[in-house]
């Protein structure tokens, strides 16, 4: 009898989930119809393959209107990297780096992404960032930065603060912010070096903020994706006429829709993992 009430259970919370998968589906194309027209937004060409949210397919498209095909990526907060902004980027050919500030996930990246570390596409670093080492973590994990094309931040709190001090000028940056600060708000939470998120929302600045940050360092905001996570910036020089830029921040701006990340780019039928692949390019 237990068995019959555990398999009717998990027929009837898979039956919840692919509900719920179908909404958020709905919700999507109902959030992407009034804009797919507008040929220099990025959200319509937003898909998952190991990024947290729809975060592969935007930066498919923006390297795609860069005309840049295998480059050169650097990514700070990366966990086990089963669930980061850069693993398509090696599946695509592309070389770089992880910088990872939990040392407990050193064992896990190293032992299931151990013939990319050993055939050099990926080197690692187990370091926690702060403002005052970033130049110095990553100019020692890349050897050399200049010509680098991908930059990702995501600690959960300080990223605007590396983003300030960052020396060095990728063509491309995402990095989180907090959409609970509608577009209009400048804010960004007090520096605290060995800041730890806390899983609440306090957990990093409002887009305005990052956006006059980047300004500064001569970057435009070009796109931020739907579930309201990551924003995305490309270096003045390389804009040409192919983005949106940051004086459109107001219909740039997406609203917190997490929910989203859960009931459709959520791996809802099976946990992501990383094997050898045949490369038939």
């Amino acid at each position: 009898m237990d068995q019959e009430i555990a398999a009717a259970y998990h027929r009837i919370l898979g039956q919840l989930r692919r509900n719920a998968g179908y909404l958020a589906r709905q919700e999507i194309d109902a959030i992407l119809e009034p804009i797919r027209l507008d040929t220099k937004r990025l959200e319509p060409y937003g898909f998952k393959v190991y990024s947290q949210n729809e975060e592969d397919g935007i930066i498919e498209e923006i390297f795609r209107r860069l005309n840049v095909e295998q480059g050169r990526f650097c990514e700070i907060g990366v966990e086990s990297g089963l669930e980061c902004n850069s693993l398509y980027l090696i599946h695509k050919g592309w070389r770089g780096c992880w910088i990872e500030g939990n040392p407990k996930q050193r064992d896990r990246i190293e032992a299931k992404f151990a013939s990319l570390i050993r055939n050099g596409r990926l080197r690692t670093a187990y370091s926690f960032v702060t403002a005052e080492n970033i130049n110095q973590i990553v100019k020692q994990a890349l050897a050399d930065v200049r010509d680098l094309d991908f930059f990702s931040i995501d600690v959960d709190g300080n990223d605007i603060y590396l983003m300030e001090a960052m020396e060095f000028f990728p063509k491309v940056i995402c990095i989180e912010y907090n959409s609970k600060f509608p577009w209009s708000i400048s804010k960004k939470p007090v520096y605290n070096p060995g800041n730890l998120w806390k899983g609440t929302d306090f957990m990093g600045a409002s887009l305005l903020a990052l956006s006059e940050v980047a300004s500064k360092k001569g970057y435009n905001l070009v796109a931020t994706n739907i579930t309201g996570s990551n924003a995305f910036f490309v270096r003045n020089d390389c804009l040409k006429n192919n983005f949106r830029n940051s004086s459109s921040i107001e219909h740039l701006y997406n609203p917190p829709r997490y929910w989203l990340t859960l009931d459709h780019f959520g791996q809802i039928g099976h946990p992501p993992d990383f094997g050898e692949y045949v490369d038939l390019m």
